[in-house]
Parts: structure tokens; sequence; C-alpha cells
């Protein structure tokens, strides 16, 4: 089929074409009338994504928009939103909501069913370049539609917050539950290092280990100072041993040398001697003067060797006396080290002790403190979402469109149209053209003859009727 005969067909079941086209925008336009006005109540709500945590004061992490906004939109098409809004408005005690609902012979409670008529009627368009939602919602009145949405945007705000709060509850409960373990461990190693400091007498450890660590360095060198002492004397001891027994005198000794008293003695003594000696020339041993002068002499040789040999005594009772201070320096060090050892255990198990605690203690702190900010944030009624518009009642309805629907009756209904004419042409074939002659009987044509356009009419109306009879062998006739 070429474009010529499809324009012959239409111009042909023109009448079709026009019937069915008038039909289908007439019902259009009926059906667009009698239809109720529905009415679109939109609201905007935003999502701020940079914001600050009102308990911590940190900064939260910005989140991936196409998913994040994803979510917060099915949150407000969620099945809890809508609940909340029908408990909100009190929807379910409206009788005409009982009457159509007792008609519905729906199985379950009305809230549910009166929920699930509210998701129908929603809809949630994000926004493709910020975190701006719009909620619109269609009803036949437009201040129930507002109110609805409105009512939309405060349940989605509400559930924000729940669920934002409750986690933090139950991370709360959890860290209130956990508290009473913790502080039990804190009072136990409390209790534990409070009587091991009792039971051993320990207040300061520190300071009481330095102290006996000082005592214990004072003693180490009394000793070493009262050993070189001793090594002194005894070298002194040994040299003066070593003089007596082999000169036997001792007046060349450096002892002796560098008493005063001895020296003194030594002195009068040399007087005594020569004193005497001058009485022994000139007197007899019998006289009164010589036997004065001679125990003179003896007295002092007497007192110079007891005074000798008090300095040789005292050398060697100052090396047994030193030898007895070593002994006992020592022995008090021993001990002094003993209890400098016992201390630095007892100090090294009250560290342990102390680490225990501290670890404790900050186990307790940090857990107290995130129950407290768990408790906080569970009680928080804030949330990242506000309303930006929100709904006023529309002035004019959104549906039917019937200028709209107009439009498209017409496209539509003459898509019918031509349809039908084609149809209508396929069930009873005519011949409106030379080429439907030859295309029919599958003879050529050999020429058109004009007529005058009065005739025209009639020619085609003839031609349309032409029928030939067949030559028994399925042709047709030449025309």
């Amino acid at each position: 089929m070429n474009f010529h005969q499809f324009i012959n067909i239409l111009l042909s079941h023109r009448a079709i074409v026009l019937s069915v086209l008038m039909v289908t925008v007439i019902t259009t336009l009926v059906v667009s009338l009698s239809l109720p006005k529905q009415y679109v109540a939109t609201t905007s709500i935003v999502v701020d994504q940079r914001s600050v945590d009102p308990v911590t004061g940190l900064t939260l992490p910005v989140q991936l928009l196409p998913g994040y906004i994803a979510t917060q939109v099915d949150v407000i098409s969620s099945h809890n939103v809508a609940r909340k809004v029908v408990e909100k408005l009190k929807l379910s005690e409206d009788p005409k909501i009982q009457e159509d609902f007792a008609k519905a012979k729906s199985i379950g409670d009305i809230k549910d069913w009166i929920a699930d008529s509210l998701l129908e009627e929603l809809e949630v368009k994000p926004s493709r370049e910020s975190s701006v939602m719009q909620v619109d919602f269609t009803f036949t009145d437009p201040q129930v539609a507002t109110d609805i949405a409105n009512a939309f945007a405060d349940a989605y705000i509400q559930t924000s917050i729940e669920l934002q709060a409750q986690p933090a509850k139950l991370s709360a409960d959890w860290f209130d539950s956990q508290m009473a373990s913790l502080r039990d461990n804190l009072e136990r190693a409390q209790s534990v290092l409070s009587g091991y400091q009792q039971e051993h007498g320990i207040v300061a450890p520190d300071e009481r280990l330095d102290l006996e660590a000082s005592r214990l360095s004072d003693l180490s060198k009394q000793l070493v100072d009262n050993q070189v002492h001793t090594s002194e004397l005894q070298s002194r001891k040994d040299v003066l041993t070593a003089t007596i027994n082999r000169s036997g005198s001792s007046d060349s000794l450096q002892e002796v040398l560098g008493n005063s008293l001895i020296q003194s003695l030594k002195s009068e003594l040399a007087k005594a001697e020569a004193k005497f000696a001058e009485v022994a020339g000139s007197l007899d041993v019998n006289h009164p003067q010589y036997k004065q002068a001679k125990a003179e002499v003896d007295s002092l040789q007497r007192k110079v060797q007891s005074e000798t040999k008090m300095i040789l005594g005292s050398i060697a009772s100052g090396v047994d006396s030193s030898n007895q201070r070593d002994k006992i320096i020592a022995k008090a060090m021993a001990e002094q080290k003993d209890k400098v050892l016992k201390l630095k255990q007892q100090h090294d198990e009250i560290k342990v002790l102390n680490r225990e605690v501290e670890n404790a203690q900050r186990i307790y702190d940090a857990a107290l403190q995130r129950a407290v900010q768990s408790r906080m944030e569970s009680e928080m009624r804030q949330t990242n979402t506000a309303v930006l518009n929100p709904a006023v009642p529309p002035q004019k309805p959104a549906k039917p469109k019937v200028m709209i629907n107009v439009i498209l009756s017409v496209f539509l209904g003459g898509m019918l149209g031509v349809g039908s004419a084609l149809l209508r042409e396929l069930m009873d074939r005519r011949v409106r053209s030379a080429f439907d002659i030859s295309e029919l009987l599958a003879v050529p044509v050999f020429a058109v003859v004009a007529m005058p356009t009065a005739t025209k009419l009639n020619r085609a109306a003839q031609l349309s009727h032409f029928d030939s009879p067949s030559d028994g062998s399925g042709n047709r006739g030449n025309a």
C-alpha cells in the first residue's frame, strides 16, 4: 500500500474516522468532567548531612548522597510512618473510613488498612542535586490532603529521632548493666591494694624505699671507710711487731717518736740519768741521794716502758675493735640489704596492684562516660532533618487534567479512527485507483481517461461497485 492508496482509503471512510474521533473525545471529556477533583498537597523536607553531634561536639561523617537520600525516601514511605500519621490525625475514628473498612472486609487492624491506603496516595520525590525531598499527597479534600502531607513530614522526623535514639538506648542499657560489674572489679582491686599496704605497714612505698636505700648506701660507705681504717691499723700493727721482733727496741718506731708524752718522759729520763751519773760518781750506793736519783731514773724508765706498751696495746686493740666494727657494719649492711630487697619486692607488688587499680579505674571511667553519653543520645530529640516548606491547601485541583486528557483523546481517537478505517477496508476491499486495478485484477492498465470534475464522483462510485465475472482461471475480466 502506497501513500496515495492510504489517503484514498481515509477519504473513503472519513465518516468512520470522524465518528470514532468524536466518540473518543466526547467520552474522554465526559469521564474527565465526571471524575472527582483531586488535590495534591506538597511539603518539602531538607536533610542536613553535615551536622554536629550535640553530645560529643564532633562532626558527623558525610553520608553518600544517593544511598542516604534513597534510605530516607524508604523511611518516609514506610508503614511505620504511615501508621503514625493515622494515629496522629485519628483517622481510624472517622465514621466514613470505618464504613469503607467494613465494606472492604479486610482482615486485620483498621489502622494498618488506613496506613496502606495512605501510602497508595503518597509520592516522595528526591532532588537529584540537593538534599531536599518533596512529599506529595493526593486527596479529594484540599485541607485533608494538606493535613496528611504535614503529618507525614512530622511522623518522618519523629521516626528519624527514634531510629537514632533506639540504638543509643540499647547501648545505654547495656552499659548500665555492666557498670555494677566494673564497679565491683574496681572496689576489689582497691581492697586488695589497701589490705596489702596495711599488712606490710606501707604508707608511701616510694619514700620508704628511697629512705632504706639511702641507709644501705650509708652503711656501705661506712663499711668501706672502716675497712680502710682497719687495714691501716693492721699495717701499723704488723710494722710494730716486725720492728720489735727484729731489733727488740721500740724507740725508733714512728708511733713512739710521735708521742709527746713519751718524748717528754725520755727527756726527763735523760736528765735523771745525767743527775744519777753525777751522784753515782761522788756518792756511795747507800747514800740517800744516790738511792733517790736511782729511784727517779727507774721510775721514769718504767713510765716510758708503760707508755710504749700502752701505744702498742692501743694499736692492737684498735685493730680488734675495727675488725669487730667491720663485722657489725657488715651484718647491719646485710640486714639492710635484705630489707631493701624485700621492700623492692613489696614495691613491685604494689606497683602491680596499683596498675590493676588504675586499669579498673580507667575502664570504669570510660564505661561511665560512654554510658552517660549513650543515655544523653537516647534522650536527644534533635535530628538532621527539618521541614523546609510546610504544605498549604492547594487552590486548584491537580486531577483530572481536562485539557491534557482532551488533547490525548484527540490523538488516541485519531489513531483509533485510522485503525477502524483500515480494518473496514480489509474487510471490504474496493477499487479506488488504477493501481488497485492492476493489483486486484492482475491486468495492465493501458490508459487513464480523464473525466469532467462533475462526473468524477459518479465514476468513482461506479468503479467501487465494479465486479467482473471470473473466467474460470481466477482472473477478472479486462477493464
